[in-house]
């Protein structure tokens, strides 16, 4: 049996029709507008757009398209440690629904779920689709929490379609927000920034708040929200367009492009000549050793990254500085989002707030198509990217890739 799914004509009443088609019984239910599977062999498709006059089809032989992992990168991640494969569009059962993909993210954490042994989550195996976080439209659902056209975000992978409980999806309100930021500030990298910078962090009016990766996914928000706190924000950047950007439309107090200003002590003195209250961690290496020697006493240091160090085989040597969080009597302190779990709902309260009063401004980096998530995973691990890496997978009005 092949599986086709088709978008309902907006304002077409509700149909519920039987049609006979190459010996096979086809079956269309559902609301005006919404998404409907209809399953039949593969010889009935023809004359199935007319004969119910739906819109489009959008998966005419029931695959689904999936990103899996083929080899464990060394180094940096290569194309070839990537592999695109179909497989049948799942079924969801009791409970569950079944997922289209309109926008995936591509994010640093992944990086490490690639390994062998992955630190503080499962490794993925070969083989196995790609971990990433999705939004994307309901077209089938078994539980009556969640309808047909709904729009939602889960961990649900590199891939079109996927079945997840339904429990286990966030709903997305689409008038609240494009639906994409689901995926950056009204989600994971928002949450992060705010949890990581207010709840570590605690940054008061007037403190110097220095952000490394400040033009990334997180690090932009960061120094924002530290403007909203009334503290000086001071950003390090991998290229002259992200320092224009976080100081141009992000209204960052100062940064510095890190790859041409190489004097990194010497910069930080310039932009921050009271010294360093709160630093907010991305990176690692060389650009934390050199902020280390420049923090005030009762500095807070938050990490929340390495993304310097992902692609090391072996850690690299490095100055020690863990004497400086004795004489300057600092703390360091590294976390997870998902620690703060039981206040997501806080947290995207306030940074919806923020949204709407338009105190918060965000960029997305939107690469299209599913077969080049590979792409973009490495052109945001290289530092290319301003602002969120997403994928567009398909569209969530038409369903159409």
């Amino acid at each position: 049996m092949a599986s086709y799914f088709a978008v309902i004509n907006i304002g077409q009443p509700d149909l519920k029709r039987k049609s006979q088609g190459n010996g096979s019984i086809l079956t269309i239910s559902s609301s005006a507008g919404a998404f409907a599977r209809i399953r039949g062999y593969e010889g009935a498709r023809a004359g199935i757009a007319q004969t119910y006059g739906v819109a489009s089809l959008i998966t005419m032989e029931g695959v689904n398209r999936q990103i899996v992992l083929a080899e464990r990168p060394v180094g940096a991640p290569k194309e070839s440690d990537f592999r695109l494969v179909e497989s049948p569009i799942p079924d969801p059962g009791p409970g569950e629904v079944l997922v289209r993909t309109v926008f995936l993210s591509v994010d640093p954490y992944m990086r490490g779920r690639m390994r062998q042994n992955g630190g503080y989550a499962r490794s993925l195996d070969l083989g196995e689709v790609m971990i990433g976080g999705v939004v994307g439209t309901v077209v089938e659902s078994h539980d009556p929490r969640v309808g047909v056209g709904d729009v939602v975000e889960a961990a649900l992978g590199w891939q079109e379609y996927a079945v997840a409980p339904a429990k286990a999806l966030r709903r997305i309100d689409p008038a609240v927000a494009p639906i994409s930021t689901a995926l950056y500030v009204l989600g994971m990298p928002g949450l992060t920034a705010y949890f990581g910078l207010l709840d570590i962090c605690r940054p008061q009016p007037g403190e110097t708040v220095v952000v490394s990766g400040a033009g990334g996914a997180v690090g932009s928000l960061v120094g924002q929200i530290a403007k909203i706190k009334r503290c000086r924000a001071i950003g390090i950047a991998g290229s002259d367009e992200k320092v224009r950007f976080i100081t141009g439309e992000l209204n960052f107090d100062g940064a510095f492009n890190y790859k041409t200003r190489t004097d990194y002590e010497a910069q930080l003195k310039q932009l921050c000549p009271t010294g360093i209250d709160v630093y907010f961690d991305n990176v690692g290496g060389p650009i934390t050793d050199t902020v280390m020697r420049l923090i005030n006493n009762r500095a807070r240091i938050a990490v929340c990254g390495q993304i310097s160090q992902y692609n090391n085989d072996k850690p690299e040597m490095g100055p020690r500085w863990l004497h400086q969080l004795v004489s300057k009597q600092a703390k360091v302190e590294g976390f997870l989002v998902f620690q703060y779990a039981d206040r997501y709902e806080e947290a995207l309260r306030q940074l919806t707030a923020w949204l709407r009063e338009r105190r918060i401004k965000y960029r997305e980096d939107i690469t299209t198509g599913l077969e080049n998530a590979p792409g973009a995973f490495i052109r945001m691990m290289g530092g290319h990217n301003i602002g969120k890496a997403l994928v567009k997978v398909s569209d969530v009005a038409s369903g159409t890739a």
